[in-house]
């Protein structure tokens, strides 16, 4: 089965839109190697905290925010841009119904994590990698000095078989 986790990257903000994570004008792109370097271009931070060209987006595999992460247009782009930059799992309190759908599609794990969970990741000083155990529902996030955070969290069956099996295409593929 697939690993989902590895080096997170935290994005404190609520309400990130698909034009935030790839802007509109790469919709015309004819395939998804094109949209990598424009992951998170045009995400704003009101501290200026996140730079879209930093190491620390190009290292992740999972990604922390708040709550309602992907809202905006309903377009697959999004989530091919989290998906060719080798981001298997994005952790928030919320995403929008379709674009939630659209990670499930394409092999990438989509949790919803309760508001306080989500602030004790966000709590976490350092490094931090997080591993999920899809088959118990386990979020844990360690830090480079060792301290241990773990979440549990729900998904349908369905759901959980079509993300083990890495996306819609594979799934069908599997049963059909």
């Amino acid at each position: 089965m697939k690993r989902f986790g590895g080096r997170a990257i935290f994005i404190d903000r609520s309400d990130i839109n698909t034009d935030e994570i790839i802007p509109a004008k790469y919709l015309t792109e004819i395939s998804k190697k094109a949209l990598q370097p424009h992951l998170l271009e045009d995400l704003r931070l009101e501290d200026g905290s996140f730079d879209p060209a930093s190491e620390e987006l190009r290292q992740a595999r999972v990604l922390v925010t708040r709550a309602n992460f992907g809202c905006g247009s309903s377009r697959e782009h999004a989530v091919w841009a989290l998906e060719v930059n080798d981001i298997n799992v994005v952790i928030a309190e919320s995403f929008a119904r379709i674009f939630r759908q659209n990670m499930f599609n394409c092999g990438i794990l989509a949790v919803e994590l309760e508001a306080a969970d989500i602030q004790r990741l966000f709590a976490l000083d350092g490094e931090v990698t997080i591993d999920v155990d899809l088959e118990s529902g386990e979020v844990t996030a360690t830090t480079s000095s060792g301290e241990t955070v773990c979440c549990r969290f729900a998904l349908n069956p369905f759901d959980r078989e079509l993300v083990a099996a890495g996306g819609w295409l594979n799934y069908a593929d599997q049963h059909y």
